[in-house]
């Protein structure tokens, strides 16, 4: 039964780790054509989101299935339902990731904006958060995992700043107002973006540690 329950659990591993690089590509895609203004990837980003939906419902599945039939417990019970919440997690990120390349497709079909400073610095150290969350999760670092969470209040901060960007910026040219409300849009959902990364990095650490740092850090 031991032997059972460990194979499967290494093939829940390979299938959240599986979602976990679709949806770091779909992040990544939704990016890169908001910086190019590239039609086609962000229409690809848009069609791909059933197919991560579909992924996340299989791992779903996987984890009931091993809870119902081995009853696991200690580090393997914390590892199933870390992996049911990161689950969760990466799917919303798919989520928003779709948000982002659709945004970038509204703007693109009207007028196409410049892109602020600190927008790029929430995009770059968003895609470093989940890249390194990722990482943490498959070499259980949990240095790693912390140093993920500390980086989420930089993100907070630069969005904060961008409502008062958006706001001077629509004082000044009115005729760009729903593209810049678009520009807000995308940066609203890399702010959600990252405290999910963040929770998937507090998971990470409670998979390992057994700590529960959700209301510490």
């Amino acid at each position: 039964m031991e032997v059972h329950l460990h194979r499967e659990i290494d093939r829940l591993k390979r299938k959240i780790l599986a979602l976990g690089a679709e949806v770091e590509s779909a992040l990544s895609k939704s990016i890169k054509a908001l910086k190019k203004w590239d039609i086609e990837l962000a229409q690809s980003v848009v069609d791909y989101d059933e197919e991560i939906n579909r992924m996340e419902v299989e791992t779903e599945e996987e984890c009931l299935k091993i809870l119902a039939l081995h009853q696991p417990v200690a580090i393997d019970l914390r590892f199933v339902v870390a992996v049911l919440k990161i689950n969760n997690d990466l799917e919303r990120i798919g989520d928003h990731a779709t948000n982002i390349a659709s945004r970038a497709l509204y703007i693109c079909n009207r007028q196409k904006v410049e892109i602020p400073e600190n927008l790029i610095l929430i995009v770059n150290l968003t895609e470093s958060m989940l890249k390194r969350s990722l990482d943490a999760l498959v070499n259980m670092n949990t240095d790693l995992a912390r140093e993920v969470i500390n980086d989420d209040d930089i993100i907070d901060d630069l969005h904060a700043q961008m409502y008062d960007y958006i706001q001077q910026k629509i004082k000044n040219e009115p005729e760009l107002v729903d593209c810049l409300i678009s520009l807000l849009s995308i940066s609203r959902n890399l702010e959600r973006t990252s405290d999910l990364v963040t929770n998937i990095a507090e998971d990470v650490i409670y998979m390992v540690e057994g700590e529960v740092v959700r209301h510490i850090l």
